[in-house]
């Protein structure tokens, strides 16, 4: 039969043709095609034939067409047939459909859709058709019956759609069905409906399936919808990484029916899915735009979901498309700088935290993705490159350190903008670490910033290279060309740069030879430069060198190795080259420091201060060292026994024409020969055993006993001189200015170092022999003369460079042993040679005040002078042992026990409480992690604790217990007792350790509850302790709860002490805190709580703009509007609390000045807050159709009856304040006309400026009153009931005032009745002086 169909076809006329095809039965038609395609043979011509005999103008040719379409649909999907035959049918059966009647399309898509909700569909190549059949149908004229009624055919599609997407669809066809929507016209109603469905199918399709899914997506996005279909991906994935995520926290999940996902399958499908994101957003740049635009509103809302691992890599993918970088770049760090913002601002809040418990934290996202990037996703890298740069440069350290900076090595950072830099830092140690194609990218733009910047600040990059290079030094090795290059450069840069790159390249110096040798040419070129800095970086260079190549059989030091040290390279150098050569190499370069000793003082300097750190980690060099220091020494000292004094100071300065410099730093080269020497004795004699040569011996005991020798000498002879001897008297010339008073304090500094440094010594070696410490004691009086003689001559000279103290010579190791010995040392052996320095009050004060200034050091840079000062363990350790003396030192004597005879300086106790002060200060700055050890050691009776369960809180507690009974006893103290310096210095103690205490914790709420009632029961006038006790109270309240409570008691405090803006009004005198009084309450109180209330509003501001952005947020969900809720009360019983707040302040007689000013600037911005509120709910009222709650109704009517009038009584006041004040200039002038006329100016100036806040005032309550009538609308509340008409400002009159001038005026005139010309007289030269006053205001 199919063969006859065929030959008919062929024919010209159709009539045989359509008489045959009748006289088929119904199923042999399809059985037919079924056969022919089947067997593979001209289906194709088949069809045709039968299409040609069955005219679409007959209903019997309509009918066996559908019955052809509805068997080949099944046919094809049956999946039988070869998929070229498939494509062939298809392409056929899509051609013919066009000429098909509207009703027959209507059937044949109803077919589809039956098809689809019966998931019979395979390889969904008859979708296709569909496409062509809805297509078709939406252009169809007819009217085609549907349901009971009848649809055109744009309807009839859009009822399609409709059903098709609200049945079930089979998960194996949503691939086929989303391909097929792209060929299909569609309204946006009709897109939204299709990529909702499509999306609701994420979460039932196989993981593996989700990429093309998307891609199909995004193609169909081109239509329109383009935001839903970028937030239904990103939150999808979102979604997906947190179940990753919890099930990682809890991996025995409870949820066994929710499939876990592997995790690193889950990272490749992201990866591929942004990819196919990135490739769309390349053909079309308004998805890119759209992208970002969607995350921007979304972060308005809500930051967790805007911003989550996934949206974040994707916007880093598509940032390496230029045209969008600086939007993407701009919204990140705005982002990032916003979130750090806000989790400082949580932190500081009791009341902020209990409304907002999940903090959203960016960083932690951020690094999530360069975690997550490990898994192949290439193209994230460069955008995480290019904005951990970008964030270095945009937040980098803004003025130098000095040394090493101490906030940014290991102090943590507080402000956003550092936590933004230190995050580009992480976000390129990451990346570095887990990619390696990019590691010589990251390593090459480094080092150029380093070179580049060397203007500005560059630790934070010297600091990501050492990471680096630690985290992998052998990749240096294939970037070495680029280190060599920077070297090239190292002359030109400053010395704390060139210090911190070599210290950071070192383990490459260990492992690349070529490296190293290029490093020493360049050294030995900058030694001979011009410039200083040059030599100063050759001498920084050389020492690490050093430090560094340990020649064969030094003594290892790893007690003593540095925070970047061998450990990071494994490879020692002994495994490279042999012995001979490191050592013939130290003395070379040995050789060429020796050269440095006739430079300037500042290169000098350097090498003193670095050959100490060189022999303990390189102790095969200690004879030539000893020996260079030795011939050093002796170009200065004296030998003949008699001379006094013993060195030559007039060698150590130069003259170039009128100015004089330091050549040669004495005191250093002595004191860098005791540390010297002080350690060989320790370490090398110790550990030389008998197989020692006794030629090397005898040369190691020479020096020493010519060292030894030398030092007793200079002791004795030291202790003999008087000050004339080194033309040094009270009569001398120390004035900076002249050249002789230059020379004069060069001499002061040196003689008083050596002394310090033969302190230290002879301590050292005295073993406690008591006349050792007789010589100490001397050779003190000689440095405290001094001393004296240059404190008084400064304090004639009243300059500030003279003023400051010479820093100390002592070590911190010393200080420490110094310290304890002097105050803590009780060995009944000891007694007798420690009574002669205890002695000395002097002595023991000058003890106290060096380790006060090495503290101080230690706080400001990071590090401290002398042997250790850069090793951050041993500096922890001596600054443990210092607070232990200094807290016992303060606690057993007090400072009104100590006797006060002599006036002179600060008592000792005093000393130990400011030390203390700085060092509780610098242990949470420099040593945050270690302060459980911190306050172990401290603790005496607690010695013998595991170190795992300190108690932070406890030991904090136990602390501040002991400051607490210091305080009491001060403030119970008589009033001549009273100390306000000691008084202030214990409540900055007490504020800086109630930072260690857990805010949850009981001991917090037990010292919050001591100072309100410090503050309540002791009347304090001094102002500077009143400040620091308020401001101490304020900090700890906030942390426990919101202060409005408080500041409402403070406010009716200081009411009740100024007295009311009505002088006849009489105040209750309630007294709440006895710390606001007379000489208190204004300035010091009042701007205090005013303070403290900005404060509040800025909470509040953020609260309502939070409130407005999730306003905004359409997605309702019961857990969202009772967080509105929670956020509404919040703000509202803050504003409320605040309103009687101001409502006490506004009533209150406040002293002209600051205290009025900052009151009028704070209720402007406080109606400012309540006007955004209500902008807020009339936004909420807009949106939806919701009723205002009662609260707010009760906050604008406390508004209205308890401040909006209070606060136009007390513009007037201020007012009436001002024009009293004019009135009495008013009265000087008329005396004194030339004499006061500049008075008169500075007064007008104060009072214009003064009142300049009251119309920003009365604009900010206006604008308040006209959205409440905005907002009575919307609600249909009368909210302007509560308020009062507002005063006219421009003409007002009292009538009883008026009433008494009339009177007054009457009597006058009655007097003056006789003297007609005087008052002539005097009215005209009022009118001439009335436009004088005029013009002076306009100016």
């Amino acid at each position: 039969m199919a063969q006859r169909i065929l030959s008919l076809a062929a024919e010209e006329g159709p009539e045989r043709l359509q008489e045959a095809l009748q006289s088929l039965a119904e199923g042999e038609l399809g059985d037919m095609v079924t056969r022919q395609a089947l067997k593979g043979r001209e289906t194709a011509a088949l069809l045709r034939g039968i299409f040609k005999g069955s005219p679409c103008s007959q209903r019997s040719g309509v009918l066996r067409r559908l019955q052809v379409y509805k068997h080949c649909v099944p046919l094809v999907e049956s999946g039988d047939l070869h998929l070229g035959k498939v494509s062939e049918i298809i392409g056929l059966l899509m051609l013919e459909a066009r000429q098909l009647p509207g009703h027959a399309l209507a059937e044949l898509a109803s077919l589809f859709v039956d098809v689809i909700k019966g998931g019979s569909l395979t390889n969904g190549k008859s979708l296709e058709l569909f496409s062509t059949v809805l297509t078709a149908l939406a252009s169809s004229k007819e009217n085609l019956a549907y349901g009971k009624g009848e649809l055109n055919g744009e309807e009839f599609k859009k009822q399609l759609i409709n059903t098709l997407c609200s049945s079930k669809w089979d998960p194996r066809c949503v691939i086929h069905l989303a391909n097929m929507f792209r060929d299909i016209p569609l309204s946006g109603e009709e897109l939204q409906f299709v990529v909702e469905k499509v999306l609701r199918m994420f979460s039932k399709l196989d993981l593996q399936e989700i990429p093309p899914l998307v891609y199909q997506l995004l193609l169909l996005s081109a239509k329109g919808s383009k935001k839903t279909v970028l937030e239904g991906i990103i939150s999808f994935f979102n979604q997906l990484d947190k179940r990753q995520k919890e099930e990682q926290r809890v991996p025995q999940s409870v949820d066994l029916e929710v499939a876990t996902v592997p995790l690193d399958q889950l990272r490749h499908v992201e990866g591929t899915v942004i990819l196919h994101i990135v490739s769309v957003i390349n053909l079309d740049q308004d998805l890119g735009e759209e992208l970002i635009r969607h995350l921007k509103t979304e972060q308005q809302k809500n930051p967790g979901r805007a911003l989550c691992p996934f949206s974040v890599a994707l916007l880093l993918s598509v940032a390496v498309k230029h045209r969008l970088q600086e939007q993407i770049f701009d919204f990140l760090k705005t982002s990032i700088t916003r979130s750090c913002k806000d989790l400082q601002f949580l932190q500081a809040s009791k009341f902020l935290q209990d409304l907002f418990p999940q903090q959203y934290d960016i960083t932690a996202v951020i690094l999530e993705v360069v975690k997550n990037s490990a898994f192949g996703w290439d193209h994230v890298t460069q955008g995480l490159v290019d904005l951990g740069f970008s964030l270095m440069e945009s937040y980098e350290p803004k003025k130098p350190f000095g040394g090493k900076a101490a906030d940014n090595s290991y102090g943590l950072s507080k402000m956003p903008a550092q936590q933004a830099c230190r995050l580009g830092a992480s976000i390129l140690l990451e990346t570095f670490k887990v990619h390696e194609p990019i590691r010589s990218d990251i390593l090459e733009q480094v080092l150029n910033r380093v070179l580049t910047k060397a203007a500005s600040p560059v630790s934070h990059f010297i600091d990501l290279l050492s990471n680096i290079v630690v985290s992998a030094p052998l990749v240096l090795q294939t970037s070495s060309s680029k280190v060599t290059e920077t070297f090239d450069n190292l002359s030109f840069l400053p010395i704390d740069t060139v210090q911190g790159l070599l210290r950071a390249v070192q383990p490459l110096l260990k492992v690349s030879m070529s490296v190293r040798d290029s490093l020493i040419l360049v050294l030995q070129k900058a030694i001979f430069s011009r410039q200083l800095d040059a030599r100063k970086a050759a001498v920084a260079g050389f020492l690490l060198l050093l430090r560094n190549f340990k020649v064969l059989g030094s003594l290892s030091s790893s007690q003593c190795s540095q925070a970047i040290g061998a450990t990071q390279v494994q490879a020692d150098v002994h495994a490279c080259y042999n012995s001979a050569a490191n050592e013939a190499f130290c003395l070379e370069i040995l050789g060429s420091l020796r050269r440095c000793l006739s430079q300037q003082a500042d290169v000098r300097l350097m090498l003193y201060e670095g050959f100490y750190d060189v022999l303990r980690r390189n102790s095969q060099l200690a004879s030539s060292i000893m020996e260079t220091l030795l011939s050093q020494i002796k170009q200065y000292y004296l030998p003949q026994q008699d001379l006094l004094p013993p060195l030559k100071l007039e060698g150590c300065i130069m003259a170039q024409g009128d100015q004089i410099f330091l050549q040669e730093p004495l005191a250093h080269l002595l004191c860098c020969i005791q540390h010297c020497l002080a350690w060989y004795k320790s370490t090398v004699r110790l550990c030389q055993g008998a197989e020692d040569d006794e030629e090397e011996e005898e040369e190691g005991v020479g020096f020493e006993q010519n060292f030894e020798e030398m030092l007793e000498s200079v002791t004795r002879r030291m202790i003999k001189s008087e000050l004339e001897d080194f033309e040094l008297d009270k009569s001398a010339d120390f004035s900076l200015s002249s050249g002789v008073g230059v020379k004069n304090n060069i001499y002061a500094i040196q003689v008083m170092g050596i002394c310090e440094v033969l302190i230290e010594y002879n301590f050292n070696i005295g073993n406690f022999s008591k006349n050792k410490f007789e010589d100490v004691l001397g050779l003190f009086t000689c440095y405290n003369k001094l001393s004296e003689i240059l404190r008084e001559k400064a304090g004639k000279n009243k300059s500030a460079l003279s003023n400051k103290t010479a820093r100390s010579f002592l070590s911190m190791g010393f200080v420490s042993t110094l310290l304890t010995a002097l105050f803590r040392d009780n060995a009944q052996s000891h007694e007798e040679s420690l009574a002669v320095l205890r002695s000395s009050t002097e002595f023991l004060r000058y003890a106290v005040s060096v380790a006060l200034q090495k503290v101080q050091q230690l706080e400001e840079t990071g590090q401290t002078d002398g042997p250790d000062g850069q090793n951050p363990e041993k500096m922890f350790q001596n600054l443990c042992k210092i607070t232990q003396v200094l807290l016992w030192r303060y606690t057993s004597i007090p400072t009104v026990v100590e006797e006060s005879g002599k006036k002179k300086g600060k008592s000792i106790s005093l000393l130990c409480l400011e030390g203390l002060l700085r060092i509780f200060n610098t242990v949470q700055q420099l040593y945050s992690a270690k302060i459980p050890q911190f306050l172990q050691a401290l603790d005496i009776t607690d010695g013998d604790a595991e170190e795992t369960d300190i108690n932070v809180t406890e030991k904090a507690a136990f602390q501040i217990r002991q400051f607490q009974r210091s305080l009491v006893n001060q403030l119970s103290s008589a009033e001549d007792d009273f100390n306000a310096k000691e008084t202030q210095s214990l409540i900055t103690v007490l504020s800086t350790l109630s930072k260690l205490l857990d805010p949850a914790s009981q001991q917090f709420l037990q010292f919050l509850t001591w100072t309100v009632k410090v503050c309540k029961e002791n009347a304090l006038e001094d102002i500077s302790c009143c400040k620091g006790l308020l401001s101490l109270l304020f900090s700890v309240h906030v942390l426990y709860k919101s202060p409005v409570g408080l500041l409402r008691e403070l406010a009716q405090d200081i009411h009740a002490c100024l007295g009311d803006i009505d002088q006849d009004i009489e105040v209750e005198g309630r007294c709440h805190f006895a710390i606001v009084n007379a000489k208190t309450a204004a300035p010091t109180v009042c701007l205090l709580v005013l303070g403290q209330v900005d404060k509040v509003l800025e909470e509040v501001d953020w609260l309502i703009k939070k409130l407005t952005s999730l306003g905004s947020d359409t997605s309702d969900s019961s857990q969202a509007s009772n967080q509105n809720q929670a956020l509404e009360k919040g703000v509202i019983l803050q504003l409320g609390t605040l309103l009687t707040v101001y409502h006490e302040l506004v009533q209150t007689a406040l002293p002209a000045g600051s205290c009025v000013d900052t009151l009028l600037r704070s209720l402007s911005k406080t109606y400012a807050i309540l006007t955004s509120l209500i902008k807020h709910y009339i936004q909420a009222c807009r949106s939806s159709s919701t009723t205002i709650p009662g609260r707010l109704e009760k906050l604008v009517k406390l508004s209205g009856s308890h401040l909006t009038p209070q606060c136009y009584s007390f513009i007037t006041y201020v007012q009436n304040i001002h024009s009293e004040s004019l009135g009495f200039v008013e009265e000087k002038k008329k005396k004194k006309k030339e004499d006061e006329a500049a008075a008169v100016s500075t007064v007008m100036a104060k009072v214009l400026r003064e009142t300049k806040p009251i119309p920003n005032l009365i604009f900010a309550i206006e604008q308040y009153e006209k959205f409440l009538i905005h907002l009575s609308k919307k609600s249909k509340v009368n909210l302007m009931q509560y308020m009062k008409l507002s005063t006219s400002r421009d003409f007002r009159i009292n009538a009883s005032v008026l009433d008494s001038a009339l009177q007054e005026q009457n009597s006058e005139d009655a007097e003056n009745e006789p003297h007609n010309d005087q008052s002539s007289t005097a009215e005209q030269t009022d009118e001439n002086q009335e436009p004088k006053k005029k013009r002076q205001r306009k100016k």
